[in-house]
């Protein structure tokens, strides 16, 4: 394996990012761990195990595993209505028709059901602007560092509320559409555990699995070990990219389930491995197996699944907030059948495949990512390498 991954992570630095770094875990063997070119070009400093990485969409997959955590527990049913726990969503409007002060509602005709949170079907999309809900989106997340906490709530509640004001983009349920769907399930989390969202996933993924250097804010004393982000020009030139990096403590803003943790590599990977062995490692127990199999299938129908777009294209589906293999011949790909994971906006990959028991995380920081180029050659040198 080394000889062939070491190769590709070479060639993806002659063409890209500054600095790569992979891990690959299958049963309790690392099978390849590397750390190649610099976290800081104009510094020289070179990537390694002590660097942190903004992951971004990553985070996802920890909101969701934390989230089914409560389900566990029998706090809610995935069939439940959003709004028994978050009353804000309980009269949405879903967009029909019309411009900016003009737009046409309708109110919706179903509830945002829980699973619609998890699925990205529950018709809250991003900013954008691609379409009037898009564009409202936008102005409630630009605003969001001028949101008030107020006495028993959060700055994460208060963003949710405002959310909760907007049209849907369509009918929950209907279609899929990436979106904020998983901050709004970390402000569930908050609401049925009584803790932030921050101090529950502390509590109970980061603690239990000894994730020293994963968090929403950096604290001040490791922000010096913060991978540059670095955008990639057209000739491939890398400028570092400080622009989002201002909005990115958003995260400080909120603690954003959907893209606001920062994790090295050795931390994520131990929070993806523990899912692959079944949900514990080393005696700690994180979720059960039958849950992670519930989480790791396509939920998703037929006539929803081309909204996936481009991972429909390499063969998934898409179970609860993970993109999950469903087609190998359509997306030419050579891992299991339910092998499942997500990316972030920088570049950053997992996967996990229950049954080989395999897990890798790939960390880079870099804008545009080159993901379409970079994630399926990654995947399938670890399968050609396995037995």
């Amino acid at each position: 394996m080394k000889q062939h991954v070491d190769r590709l992570l070479k060639h993806f630095i002659e063409n890209g990012p500054s600095g790569v770094a992979l891990s690959v875990r299958r049963n309790q063997h690392t099978l390849y761990e590397n750390y190649l070119g610099y976290s800081d070009i104009e510094k020289k400093v070179q990537i390694s195990a002590d660097t942190i990485y903004r992951i971004y969409s990553m985070s996802k997959l920890v909101t969701c595993v934390a989230a089914l955590q409560l389900y566990e527990q029998g706090r809610y049913l995935l069939n439940d209505p959003v709004s028994n726990y978050l009353p804000d969503f309980a009269e949405m409007k879903v967009y029909k028709s019309g411009q900016e002060e003009n737009i046409q509602v309708e109110a919706a005709q179903n509830p945002i059901l829980v699973k619609d949170l998890f699925k990205m079907t529950s018709g809250i999309c991003y900013g954008g602007s691609g379409s009037e809900v898009e564009k409202l989106t936008s102005k409630v997340m630009a605003t969001a560092h001028k949101l008030e906490k107020k006495e028993g709530s959060s700055n994460l509640r208060e963003f949710v509320k405002q959310l909760a004001k907007l049209p849907l983009e369509f009918e929950p349920g209907s279609h899929w559409k990436y979106g904020l769907s998983h901050d709004v399930l970390g402000a569930l989390i908050e609401v049925i555990s009584g803790k932030s969202f921050g101090e529950y996933l502390y509590t109970n993924i980061f603690e239990p699995l000894g994730m020293k250097d994963t968090f929403f804010q950096i604290p001040k004393e490791k922000k010096h070990r913060l991978a540059t982000l670095y955008d990639r020009l057209e000739d491939g030139t890398l400028v570092p990219n400080n622009a989002l990096d201002r909005d990115s403590e958003p995260i400080a803003v909120f603690e954003s389930g959907g893209a606001g943790l920062h994790s090295t590599l050795n931390d994520y990977q131990r929070f993806a491995h523990c899912l692959a062995t079944g949900g514990t490692a080393n005696g700690i127990h994180i979720l059960s197996q039958n849950t992670i199999q519930l989480l790791a299938q396509n939920h998703l129908l037929d006539s929803q699944l081309p909204d996936l777009g481009w991972n429909y294209e390499n063969g998934y589906g898409y179970g609860l907030g993970v993109r999950v293999m469903m087609d190998q011949v359509i997306g030419g790909s050579n891992s299991s059948l339910g092998e499942f994971g997500w990316s972030g906006l920088a570049g950053t990959y997992v996967f996990i495949d229950p049954k080989k028991k395999l897990s890798a995380v790939y960390m880079q920081q870099m804008l545009p990512n080159l993901e379409f180029y970079h994630q399926p050659r990654i995947r399938n040198v670890i399968y050609g390498a396995i037995h």
